[in-house]
């Protein structure tokens, strides 16, 4: 066996190996095949290692999916979601509806996250047909999924609001009012069901009226045509007509004795025949002098006092 460690071995000139050391062939060819098993050695080391990190990544991969599946296929309860979840909770407690009675998250949220496009139902999957009849305007523009009674109504919605309450919408279009111009949340503001308060806008007919009183006689969508029921007190009716109601109390007259809804029923400026109560008082000839009870009783409201000429 010869030792070559004391030479120095031009691997890349093998031919002057043969010149200076007069090697036999068999050393000369061992030399070149120790090179190339050599360069075969080191690409075959890191062609391993590089499979190596391929099959490490591959398997962390699995392992990573593996968790993910695991993760989605639990099954989680509504006190899993509050605790990131808390301000929904709140809400559909408070203005919920059936949401709060009938369904839990997971009734909606199928899967996480529950903001994500995909886990957001929408309302017709549940509200079959349109609560609202032919509208195009989305569900969630008036409502909140987590408190859909808290409607709110930013800006004009008069084209949704009469899908559900055409009955007012009529009466204004019937009876116009300064009111039929305005969009309703102009009254109504941004909350669904909201009722202003009449004197907000108007002037009180008398510094004691209430809101109750102006609804007494004034419906909202149809302000102008005044009804009132036969209960209504006089003293509502003197708030304006403070004149006639001073004439009534002080005569002697029976009609003093009975409310302004007795006479002037149901409808303002309702002015009655006084034979529907009265009938004929007089002889057939003083009927026929006098057709009209007014050309004798002509003060309304005191008619014991008829300086008929």
């Amino acid at each position: 066996m010869i030792d070559l460690s004391h030479f120095v071995i031009d691997t890349q000139r093998p031919e002057k190996l043969k010149k200076q050391f007069c090697l036999s062939a068999s050393i000369l060819c061992s030399v070149c095949v120790f090179k190339h098993i050599f360069r075969v050695f080191l690409l075959r080391r890191r062609m391993m290692m590089k499979k190596l990190l391929v099959a490490t990544f591959a398997m962390a991969f699995v392992a990573c999916l593996g968790s993910v599946a695991i993760a989605e296929d639990a099954v989680l309860s509504v006190s899993d979601c509050v605790k990131c979840h808390s301000e929904q909770p709140a809400q559909i407690a408070a203005n919920g509806a059936s949401h709060q009675t009938e369904i839990d998250c997971q009734a909606c949220h199928e899967g996480h996250r529950p903001s994500s496009a995909e886990n957001i139902p929408v309302c017709s999957d549940c509200h079959e047909g349109s609560a609202h009849y032919e509208i195009e305007t989305p569900c969630l523009n008036c409502h909140n999924p987590h408190q859909p009674l808290n409607v709110t109504l930013d800006g004009e919605h008069k084209v949704v609001c009469v899908s559900c309450h055409s009955g007012p919408n009529q009466e204004m279009v019937a009876s116009p009012s300064m009111h039929a111009s305005f969009a309703c949340n102009f009254c109504h503001a941004d909350t669904h069901g909201n009722i202003p308060n009449c004197v907000d806008c108007h002037e009180p007919h008398s510094e004691l009226m209430t809101q109750a009183d102006c609804a007494t006689c004034h419906q909202a969508h149809k302000p102008l045509g005044l009804t009132y029921p036969a209960t209504t007190e006089s003293q509502l009716c003197a708030s304006c007509h403070d004149t006639a109601f001073a004439t009534l109390t002080a005569s002697k007259a029976k009609h003093s004795q009975i409310s302004c809804a007795t006479c002037h029923t149901d409808k303002h400026m309702t002015v009655p025949e006084c034979t529907d109560c009265h009938g004929l008082p007089h002889a057939d000839s003083m009927h026929q002098r006098f057709p009209k009870c007014g050309e004798c009783h002509n003060v309304a409201h005191d008619l014991n006092n008829w300086p008929a000429k």
